[in-house]
């Protein structure tokens, strides 16, 4: 009975330190809020992006960095993700375009980088997206841009030839994918909607356990997930969040073939984001039609020490066998460093276009912690 009363009243003494400390962190979070609504006023009379990737990443990257523990780093940059949301909203409210509705991987990987305090407009389609950001009718867009295990997303990089959008960021988002349905038993089910890249992902699953169910495409995991919600005999594939927004029963977990799977993501916005230290640059550009035109944009790049991490090429829209080649640098192509190397890659290229220069991205894992 004494250890009882002893550790009663430790207790107590605990959660009694614990709640002044709350309120010293309250008082602390409130004093840099007021800071940041000093630093919103300033941005507004420079008409300046509230989104400071360069910033913030140094910012996390320092607090990381200064963390002797016993807090995990992974639980220091989740917080602070989220005051950093609050500021950005503070300094002046922020809508984010993405391939809606709510519930797409997209919109988590939004949540997951850009915090709660945004507001988060979805769009039926990704040209959408681009076409919110580039008219301003929202400040930021998030994009998938490509997958580890089956490449690039296509119409992202079609539609960056259509509006003139920049990268300000990435972020590269583990994926794993669910079975959701409202039937209970995974014999019930005959047929199984998605986006064509779960789908693809997840194909030895689908044909192992349900081999003869129909695949059905959809134009995102959420607007699949609202589709089977009235169907009995439908499944859908897509976040495991999705069972609770749309009262579906979760079949399978982990259903994906490969378990590192990752998707790369950017945020875009209509002008490019000022200052900072960038480490990637993304280009696009097209080369004179005559034998060596694309070995001269290489040699270039090799010659100034600039190492090529991603080179694609894609047809160009309205002209037949005609090409565009989109390629990520690593390096700030930007910097006085690479005045001359980006003056000798325009003097190669037919046309160029810098689509952003920008922080190197954080892995963040959209599957965790969201039930």
């Amino acid at each position: 009975m004494p250890d009882s009363k002893n550790a009663a009243a430790r207790m107590d003494a605990l959660r009694a330190e614990i709640d002044a400390l709350d309120l010293e962190l309250l008082a602390l979070l409130n004093r840099r809020a007021s800071r940041s609504r000093e630093v919103g006023r300033i941005k507004a009379e420079e008409r300046d992006l509230i989104f400071k990737p360069f910033r913030e990443k140094e910012l996390l990257a320092g607090l990381a960095a200064a963390n002797q523990g016993p807090l995990p780093e992974e639980h220091l940059r989740a917080i602070y993700r989220e005051i950093l949301s609050s500021s950005r909203r503070l300094q002046r409210p922020q809508q984010v375009a993405y391939l809606g509705p709510e519930g797409t991987f997209s919109y988590f990987a939004g949540v997951e980088f850009l915090g709660h305090s945004a507001d988060f407009v979805p769009k039926s389609g990704l040209e959408g997206v681009f076409r919110a950001v580039a008219q301003g009718e929202t400040e930021l867009g998030i994009l998938p841009l490509e997958n580890s295990l089956h490449g690039t997303v296509g119409q992202s990089l079609d539609l960056f030839l259509r509006f003139e959008v920049h990268i300000l960021s990435e972020l590269f988002c583990k994926i794993s994918h669910t079975l959701l349905s409202p039937a209970a038993r995974l014999t019930d089910i005959r047929t199984v909607y998605s986006h064509p890249q779960p789908l693809a992902q997840c194909d030895a699953w689908l044909r192992t356990n349900l081999p003869g169910a129909r695949l059905i495409p959809a134009e995102s995991t959420a607007a699949a997930a609202a589709r089977v919600a009235e169907t009995p005999d439908a499944a859908a594939i897509g976040h495991k969040a999705l069972a609770a927004m749309f009262g579906l029963n979760v079949l399978a977990r982990g259903i994906e073939d490969l378990p590192d799977n990752w998707t790369r993501f950017v945020v875009v916005g209509a002008r490019p984001a000022a200052g900072g230290a960038r480490d990637k640059t993304s280009l696009l550009f097209t080369v004179p039609d005559r034998p060596g035109a694309l070995v001269g944009v290489l040699a270039t790049l090799s010659a100034h020490g600039i190492n090529m991490k991603k080179l694609e090429s894609r047809p160009m829209r309205g002209e037949k066998w005609k090409y565009v080649f989109f390629v990520d640098l690593e390096c700030d192509l930007g910097s006085e460093q690479y005045a001359r190397a980006l003056d000798e890659l325009g003097a190669n290229c037919h046309t160029m276009r810098v689509l952003g220069s920008y922080p190197q991205g954080p892995s963040l894992d959209v599957s965790a912690g969201l039930d």
